[in-house]
C-alpha cells in the first residue's frame, strides 16, 4: 500500500464529517439573529400592538383585545338573535378615483353584511383625520343613543385589523361595552347566517 494511499475507511469518515458540518453550518441561525422579513410560524398567537395597526390590514389578528370582548360566530348569532347588542361594520369602502373620464358612473362594490348591521366604513384606519374621527365619533354616539355603556360589537372580515382598530378606539371615546368579532363577516356568511347588502351610513 503507497504511504499516500488512505485507507477506504478513512476517506468515508472525513467526508461524513465534513457533509454533517456542512449541514449544521446551513440550519444555524447566523449570529443567532433572524432576518427581519422571516414570516411568522403558522399558527403562532399574534401579540397585541401597543397602539393601532398602521398597516398590512388583512393578515392574522390578536385572539385578544384588551379592555374589550371577543366573541366567536356562535356568539355573535346569539346576541344578534336576541337584539342584545349594536352591530357595527368597519369595512373599508372603496373610494372613487379622482382621473375618471367625465360621464363615468361609479357604483360602490357589492358588500354583503350582518343584517341590520351599521356601516361605518373607513373608521377603522390607524390614524384617522378629524373629519374622519368626527364622523366616527357622532355615529356611534347616534348608534348608542349617548349611552357609553351601549353593547356595541365591530366587526369587519376575518383577518382585519379594521375592527380590531375600530374596537380599541371606541374604547378611548369612553365606550365601556365594546365588543369585538374578529370572525367577520366572512366568518358570518361560512357559518350558513343571513346576510344582507350593506349601505354606507353617510
Amino acid at each position: 500500500m503507497s504511504p499516500h494511499h488512505e485507507p477506504p475507511l478513512t476517506r468515508l469518515a472525513w467526508i461524513g464529517i465534513v457533509g454533517l458540518a456542512l449541514v449544521l453550518f446551513a440550519l444555524s441561525p447566523v449570529s443567532g439573529q433572524t432576518p427581519a422579513n422571516t414570516p411568522a410560524v403558522a399558527g403562532a398567537p399574534v401579540p397585541e400592538p401597543d397602539g393601532y395597526r398602521m398597516d398590512a390590514y388583512r393578515a392574522p389578528t390578536p385572539a385578544t383585545l384588551k379592555g374589550a370582548r371577543v366573541i366567536d360566530t356562535a356568539e355573535a348569532e346569539r346576541l344578534w338573535r336576541d337584539k342584545a347588542a349594536i352591530f357595527v361594520d368597519v369595512l373599508p369602502r372603496d373610494v372613487k378615483p379622482a382621473n375618471l373620464p367625465p360621464g363615468t358612473i361609479w357604483r360602490d362594490k357589492k358588500h354583503d353584511n350582518v343584517p341590520g348591521s351599521v356601516w361605518l366604513p373607513n373608521v377603522g384606519y390607524g390614524v384617522l383625520n378629524a373629519e374622519m374621527d368626527d364622523y366616527f365619533r357622532h355615529g356611534l354616539d347616534a348608534l348608542a343613543d349617548g349611552r357609553q355603556d351601549a353593547p356595541l360589537v365591530f366587526y369587519c372580515k376575518t383577518d382585519c385589523w379594521m375592527s380590531w382598530n375600530a374596537a380599541k378606539r371606541a374604547m378611548t371615546y369612553g365606550y365601556t361595552n365594546i365588543v369585538w368579532y374578529p370572525g367577520g363577516s366572512d366568518g358570518w356568511a361560512q357559518a350558513g347566517l343571513p346576510v344582507e347588502q350593506a349601505k354606507p351610513r353617510e
